[in-house]
């Protein structure tokens, strides 16, 4: 691989390019998913290239392969310099990347049980008992479970001098009922909507989730939401739980403060952003308790790394403090743009893709409004909506639409009627300025989200959002004539 790597480098610098870095990758991955008792899908996959990127009279080249061999990387090389010139002819803005210095670092996932050493027996075993807990609850239609398992390894190079190898391992599960009737379907999910909870670790994170534990009272709810009234409408007091606040971030923080959406350049997949330049450090986007960090060091975190694919080191960077607008994700090119150096998030989700500005953990910072249920019991009147179900936001991230699973009713204090269907909408910066209480420490969970999409060819991105429980005041919730 050493020889793989210097020959695409040396053919780059021959050809000409001021800058140019190589990534050999390889990614292998297991999930297996169990339906109403049977094995329904088991796959294994790999993949393995490289990818060469170049710089050339300021504008970017980028070629890859799958076969790895040394001919092949100096063909690549020089293809990747064709399509630099190629791009320079039509580039308005040349590129200039950020000072960050070049190293020489290895970096592992911590993890105390490698997944892909767990027999498929133990693991189907997970999942059928869940299964089998769910299939007690009559009225339940469909009982669905997954576990997933990836590691990718990676070493990254550049004519700067870096040199850099990683290994990050995941893992990952959950499971859904769904319950049917003449006129509709409902659907519960443990432990969140986004396919289970994955984190950067061992299997031990799996067998923390106890699938089979909460199988029981997952069916249970979704066959009494079948019988519950439907979401009132109105303006009420908003309780939402840590997996529903972890989407809203995802959404309405994440994806704007990419630097690439705000100044146009990544557009077609998701749209861009309302968070100009020129709104860095004066925009309000929300109450005094709205902390929002960018933290690819967080432990177990699924936009954990080492490093980004452009040999920048992981960081914890803020990008909301006290209600205002701080930090944007950056790259090497990007980041100079508004005087700073890159941030770290700038990453690839193959050896075939370019990297682009992604999501690494950004998370919102815990309160002190103790549990859950303190939280209810300092709420008179207002609901409690439970784990996603629907989604819709506009291109520039401002007007949005969620949907849960599950609501609750909050009356004098206590949670009382369950309700199906519970809808909430706003505007990004009026609806994060409602915030007025954040659950505690002990709340707080680093949520695993593993389907990201962005750009065109669409890249998946591996994310993470650590949230706790919070209320907003004040928003609209349900269907109705605002």
């Amino acid at each position: 691989m050493k020889e793989l790597i210097e020959r695409a480098l040396d053919a780059a610098e021959r050809g000409g390019a001021s800058y140019a870095d190589v990534r050999v990758v390889e990614r292998e991955t297991e999930q297996l998913t169990v339906k109403n008792g049977a094995l329904e899908a088991a796959t294994s996959t790999v993949s393995a290239g490289f990818g060469v990127r170049v710089l050339v009279e300021g504008a970017w080249g980028f070629s890859s392969s799958r076969e790895m061999h040394t001919t092949e990387a100096e063909r690549i090389g020089r293809e990747a310099l064709e399509i630099a010139r190629a791009s320079a002819i039509a580039h308005r803005v040349p590129v200039e990347l950020d000072a960050t210095p070049p190293v020489t670092d290895r970096y592992r996932t911590p993890y105390d049980e490698d997944p892909f050493a767990v027999s498929l027996d133990d693991k189907l075993r997970i999942l059928m008992d869940a299964d089998a807990a769910m299939a007690r609850v009559a009225g339940v239609a469909i009982r669905e479970g997954n576990l997933s398992s990836g590691r990718e390894t990676k070493t990254f190079a550049s004519s700067a001098g870096a040199w850099i190898e990683q290994e990050i391992v995941e893992s990952g599960g959950g499971i859904d009922a769904t319950a049917v009737n003449d006129s509709e379907l409902q659907q519960r999910s443990y432990p969140n909507s986004f396919g289970g909870q994955m984190v950067t670790g061992g299997f031990e994170a799996v067998r923390a989730l106890d699938l089979a534990g909460h199988a029981q009272e997952t069916a249970e709810l979704a066959v009494a939401l079948l019988d519950a009234p439907q979401c009132p409408s109105g303006e009420m007091d908003l309780v939402l739980d840590a997996t529903q606040v972890a989407l809203q971030i995802h959404e309405s923080c994440g994806h704007p403060t990419e630097l690439d959406r705000v100044f146009g350049t990544e557009a077609s997949f998701a749209g861009t952003s309302f968070l100009t330049t020129d709104k860095l450090g004066k925009l309000r986007y929300g109450s005094d308790l709205v902390h929002i960090d960018a933290d690819a060091t967080a432990p177990g975190g699924l936009g954990t790394f080492g490093y980004d694919d452009e040999g920048v080191p992981a960081q914890n960077v803020p990008l909301i403090e006290g209600g205002m607008l701080v930090g944007y994700l950056t790259s090497r090119e990007t980041g100079p743009r508004i005087g700073r150096q890159s941030m770290g998030s700038a990453r690839a989700w193959s050896w075939n893709h370019i990297p682009l500005i992604r999501m690494t953990n950004i998370n919102l910072r815990p309160g002190d409004a103790g549990s859950l249920e303190d939280l209810i019991a300092d709420t008179r009147d207002g609901i409690f909506m439970s784990i996603n179900k629907s989604w819709s936001i506009d291109d520039r991230r401002l007007n949005f639409q969620f949907g849960d699973q599950a609501g609750w009713i909050i009356k004098n204090g206590r949670r009382t009627q369950l309700v199906k269907n519970p809808t909430y909408t706003g505007i990004t910066p009026r609806f994060w300025g409602s915030l007025d209480a954040i659950c505690s420490p002990s709340e707080w969970t680093l949520w695993g989200l593993p389907n990201c999409g962005k750009g065109e060819p669409m890249q998946i991105g591996h994310v993470g959002h650590g949230a706790a429980p919070a209320r907003f005041r004040g928003v609209k919730v349900g269907v109705g004539r605002w």
